[in-house]
Formats: structure tokens, C-alpha cells, sequence
């Protein structure tokens, strides 16, 4: 299940898509709207995407992930439009037989989602507006998670 949506996300709904009977484990990644940014006060985002091409690539994703790992379900779904502090903005969930299969897979979705999928965003904070450029995390290796 891939979406770009322009409501609120409900994390419920997409934990009781993913959700099997099969499924030992499930991964969720809620990414949400901080209060700040590089020591700025953010007030909203505005998110956009060439939807078209946004969805398709998460499509691309997601079957990505079903080659990858032996998964049962993924969900990647992205807000767009203004978002206020607390908001989610974009969620990941990955159900598999067992949990590190889910994690690992749900940790690849968010990060090529935050990589390759064409949505902005842009900041407003009390100094005014500014573009922000995605940038994906490294995935750490175990022995640098536990640092």
C-alpha cells in the first residue's frame, strides 16, 4: 500500500492493514513535525509532491522491499499540504514472519523514501520560510546503533 494523502494519517488503520496472523513482527516508523530545526524554532511545514511520480516510486520501493526480505505487507504513506507541529507527516510499516526482518525492511522503506521520492518541504519558522532538502540517514551497523 502505497499513498500520498492530503489527511491526517492514521497510524491504526495502517497497523491493521499490515497485520496478518502470520505476522511475528511489525515495524512502524512515524516521522512527525518537530518544534525545530538546525536551533530554529519551526512554527508548520508545507509538504508537496509530483504525486504521480511520488507514488510510483514508492511503488517501486515497496517492490523493492517484497524482493528483498520475505515480507507479507508494507505501507508507505506521506502527507502533503501545511502540517503543524505534532503532525505525522509520513509513516512506514513492514509486517514479517519475525521482527528483524520487519525492522530491517522498515528502516530501507523510510530511508529510500527520504532518498528518492520527489516531495519538499518547506519550514517556516519565526525568521520566515525556507526550502529544506531531504537528506536520508545512514543506515547504522549494529556495533554503531548501540554507541
Amino acid at each position: 500500500m502505497v499513498s500520498i494523502v492530503t489527511r491526517p494519517i492514521n497510524v491504526s488503520s495502517i497497523l491493521n492493514e499490515v497485520s496478518t496472523p502470520e505476522s511475528g513482527g511489525i515495524d512502524i516508523f512515524v516521522g512527525t513535525v518537530r518544534n525545530h530545526s538546525k536551533g530554529k524554532r519551526v512554527l508548520r511545514l508545507e509538504y508537496s509532491a509530483y504525486v504521480p511520480m511520488a507514488e510510483k516510486l514508492m511503488a517501486e520501493i515497496e517492490g523493492d522491499i517484497h524482493h528483498r526480505w520475505p515480507v507479507h505487507h508494507v505501507a508507505l504513506i506521506h502527507r502533503i499540504g501545511t502540517l503543524e507541529v505534532g503532525d505525522i507527516a509520513v509513516v512506514t510499516a513492514v509486517s514479517s514472519a519475525h521482527r528483524h526482518v520487519a525492522c530491517e525492511a522498515c528502516r530501507y522503506a523510510i530511508e529510500r523514501v527520504k532518498s528518492v521520492v520527489p516531495i519538499w518541504k518547506k519550514e517556516f519558522g519565526e525568521d520566515g520560510e525556507v526550502w529544506v532538502e531531504g537528506v536520508s540517514e545512514e543506515v547504522p551497523k549494529p556495533e554503531e546503533a548501540r554507541r
